[in-house]
């Protein structure tokens, strides 16, 4: 298996602030080292690789997960916590889950 995160370097060239938090929950877990390749979404340029496969798998948030194996469709994971616990195995809250769910959708609203 081949996991790659994809952060995005917004246009004025500050980092993602989402890309950064999940890159420090990485570390502060011990998980960096399950991560073989960190690509980068530039979005001053259109053509660097992060930004040629967010087109290609039709992603629109940073940052992201890819995940392939042999013989298999890569899967794609834009929501850390169901990324932690589908691919690392990590055991996540049920309140960390709906947190990052939010996040992720930032018109969705508590009742």
């Amino acid at each position: 298996m081949q996991i790659s995160m994809v952060k995005k370097i917004k246009a004025d060239g500050s980092p993602c602030r989402k890309c950064q938090e999940v890159e420090d929950r990485l570390k502060a877990a011990g998980l960096t080292d399950r991560i073989d390749k960190v690509i980068i979404a530039d979005e001053r340029d259109p053509e660097s690789e992060g930004m040629n496969l967010a087109a290609l798998h039709k992603v629109d948030r940073a940052p992201f997960f890819i995940v392939e194996e042999e013989g298999k469709a890569p899967r794609i994971y834009t929501i850390y916590m169901r990324f932690l616990k589908e691919v690392l195995n990590t055991e996540v809250s049920e309140e960390e889950q709906l947190r990052d769910i939010l996040d992720a959708a930032p018109d969705i609203d508590y009742i």
